[in-house]
């Protein structure tokens, strides 16, 4: 089995030492996904929802670019800074995954990079 690592212009560039996804056979592993505008890399500011559009934008073009999509994602784990965000936060999630919600965890944590208030990762397949 072999492993690719996965670069699109579409989303954001790394911003460390690590790349968007990588993937291993039919399976995707996406690196967390902050709102940064992908074609200037600065923050999209905003509350919760705003802030999560732009993550899951993010995710899915990635996605896409492994040859994977969001009806294919079967596992997320999502870092809020804030627990408070919950409910605004599953709101914009329940309408991108409205096709195919996937296991989950959702904590929330004391910081992420550049301060912002969501983090989305994912674990997905290449449907053949």
């Amino acid at each position: 089995m072999s492993k690719s690592i996965i670069a699109t212009e579409k989303a954001p560039a790394a911003i460390g030492p690590y790349v968007q996804a990588t993937r291993v056979g039919d399976l995707v592993f996406t690196s967390g996904q902050i709102p940064l505008i992908p074609e200037t890399m600065q923050l999209l500011t905003g509350d919760i929802k705003i802030q999560a559009e732009q993550v899951l934008r993010n995710l899915s073009a990635i996605l896409e670019a492994a040859g994977a999509s969001v009806d294919t994602v079967v596992k997320t784990t999502c870092f809020l800074k804030d627990m408070n965000d919950f409910v605004a936060f599953n709101e914009v999630y329940a309408d991108f995954f409205k096709n195919s919600a996937p296991a989950r965890s959702c904590v929330e944590v004391a910081r992420l990079p550049k301060d912002v208030l969501v983090e989305v990762e994912a674990i997905a397949y290449v449907a053949k």
